[in-house]
């Protein structure tokens, strides 16, 4: 009995234990998962646990973001995940977003996964109509996509039509110019050739490289009232504190850049903005919510440790990061150019033998040629050995026949005539009988000629035939060499290296060598970029100028008519905060 209780209270005991759960689903930008959390997890113990489960060590660029009320929100590291206002029905959703921009993305985004990440909140952020992207470089953009997502172009493969279930341009592009998908289409794929030989993650950071030029990329919009009760609206980025008028979102009035604000600070609806120089005037305005409020504060804060910290000498663990990545990066360089040798010569051995191949079936179009004359040779000797042997024959009877009219002839004139009348009539007869020996004569010449002509002919006939036969003997000749060398050269492929992960060959030292030729190789890269730059802008325009005439003037949006505003005065999104700040 005491055993029994004993069992139950110690059954109930485990049971108690067991920590209570909730599901939780998060979304990135091309997944979902699910986890099971416990009640007394923080936004920090949810946060860490994905990151692990993708491989991401960037992790002060992202956060866990849901919505409230019509009201974004983040996740708070150091609070209770069901402390938050977030929906009772499970499982509960969170985005993993990028919460804070960089500055220069090729600088401070080190690993792949936090580069991918990006590109795909951007590109979305962009197809969305987010950020604003002009006409030009939104097909540039969709190039290094597609470069992104299919590889190096190959006309056999990305055939015409390709990219129809793509969404690759803004429905405010589309819809600006008379241009069919197909016109679209054949503008992207131009680009899209030229990128050949870039990996994935090279097309990727190529497309962040041009959008974080774009006047709206990394800021967020909130709607504010200044002291006078004007509406504006308030810009958070990376680099600062940019006042905008509604209607225009690319260009500020005021910007305040981090190094120049002493103090941010909110008194429930109203934010205070303190600059670092007190002879400059408090800005203080008003926002609609105090959640807006705490929410502009977070992303103060988050923005300007991010610009202090990149103006310091990177942690150690960051050193370590950005030498694990050129590591990799030299190893990935020296596989792309290992698998480059090899593929050019692949293509190097294919086309020897299609031109082997191509000239054994010429050489055995020529031998059946050859083949077909000699036939013709032997069927001509043929026949006028034939038509010769009955020439011949012909002028042996006629030759029989003329000996006959002479015997005739001089048997008759031994003939003894005794009347007048048979004298005529014999003399008649022999003069008959001269004529027809001497047409009997006259026909044997002739047939004798054509006899001796006949057997010229043959003997022609039997010379063509000759040379045809020796022309087949060196056509064939040819063939058999032709052949063993197409299958030598056939074999080569096989015979080539094989790409194997496993292979010993991918076992890198990096030595003091390597890294100094790859920095040589570094520095040269941004003298090409430099060109390169130069010579991308110069296409821009071109297409710029190329679609101009298809534009539909009455669809520009006000947008786009400030885009082209600023584009006409040089102003570009870096000056442009200079001169307001």
């Amino acid at each position: 009995m005491a055993g029994a209780i004993a069992s139950r209270m110690s059954f109930s005991s485990l049971k108690r234990k067991q920590p209570k759960t909730f599901t939780v689903r998060i979304a990135t930008m091309d997944a979902e998962m699910e986890f099971s959390c416990e009640v007394k997890w923080k936004g920090k113990d949810l946060f860490d646990l994905v990151c692990r489960t993708l491989g991401l060590r960037e992790t002060w660029f992202f956060g866990l973001q849901y919505t409230i009320k019509d009201t974004v929100a983040w996740l708070k590291m150091d609070k209770k995940v069901l402390d938050h206002d977030v929906p009772t029905e499970e499982p509960k959703t969170f985005h993993f977003l990028a919460k804070f921009y960089p500055e220069n993305a090729e600088e401070e985004l080190v690993q792949e996964i936090t580069q991918h990440l990006f590109f795909l909140q951007v590109k979305k952020q962009i197809l969305d109509e987010k950020i604003f992207c002009p006409p030009e470089a939104s097909v540039l953009l969709a190039s290094y996509a597609v470069q992104a997502k299919y590889g190096d172009y190959d006309p056999n493969v990305h055939k015409r039509g390709f990219l129809a279930q793509e969404e690759l341009l803004p429905k405010r592009v589309i819809n600006l110019y008379q241009m069919t998908p197909e016109m679209w289409e054949e503008r992207i794929t131009a680009w899209y050739a030229e990128h050949r030989g870039r990996a994935r993650d090279e097309a990727e950071m190529e497309y962040l490289k041009i959008a974080q030029d774009l006047e709206m990329y990394g800021v967020n919009y909130f709607a504010i009232r200044n002291k006078k009760g004007t509406e504006l609206l308030l810009g958070v980025d990376a680099l600062g504190l940019h006042i905008y008028d509604p209607d225009n979102r690319l260009t500020p009035k005021i910007s305040f850049p981090w190094n120049e604000i002493r103090n941010i600070s909110y008194s429930d609806k109203e934010f205070t903005i303190k600059p670092l120089d007190k002879k400059i005037d408090v800005f203080k305005f008003n926002s609609s919510k105090l959640r807006v409020n705490k929410l502009i504060l977070q992303l103060c804060i988050g923005n300007h440790d991010l610009f202090m910290r990149r103006r310091k000498a990177d942690s150690l663990e960051v050193q370590q990061m950005k030498a694990q990545a050129r590591e990799e990066k030299a190893r990935k360089q020296m596989e792309r150019q290992c698998l480059a040798r090899e593929k050019q010569m692949r293509e190097e051995a294919e086309r020897t033998r299609d031109e082997l191949e191509r000239r054994l079936m010429q050489l055995k179009e020529e031998a059946t040629m050859a083949n077909e004359a000699l036939m013709r040779s032997e069927e001509t000797a043929d026949l006028l050995a034939e038509k010769a042997q009955i020439t011949e024959e012909e002028a042996k009877l006629l030759a029989q026949k003329a000996a006959e009219a002479e015997q005739e002839m001089q048997r008759i004139k031994a003939t003894a005539i005794r009347t007048e009348e048979e004298k005529r009539l014999m003399e008649q007869k022999v003069l008959e009988a001269e004529m027809l020996a001497l047409k009997m004569a006259e026909e044997s010449e002739r047939r004798a000629k054509e006899a001796d002509q006949l057997k010229q002919d043959l003997q022609e006939a039997r010379e063509s035939e000759r040379r045809a036969k020796q022309k087949l003997l060196e056509i064939t000749s040819k063939s058999s060499y032709t052949q063993s060398m197409n299958s030598s050269t056939t074999a080569l492929p096989t015979d080539l290296p094989s790409y194997n992960l496993i292979s010993e060959s991918l076992s890198f030292d990096f030595k003091d060598t390597d890294m100094k030729r790859l920095s040589m190789e570094i520095e040269k890269e941004k003298v090409e970029y430099m060109e390169k730059s130069k010579h991308l802008q110069e296409q821009l325009n071109e297409l710029k100028t190329e679609i101009e005439a298809l534009k539909l003037k009455e669809r520009e949006t006000a947008l786009d008519i400030l885009h082209n505003e600023n584009s006409s005065r040089g102003n570009s999104k870096h000056n442009t905060i200079k001169k307001v700040s």
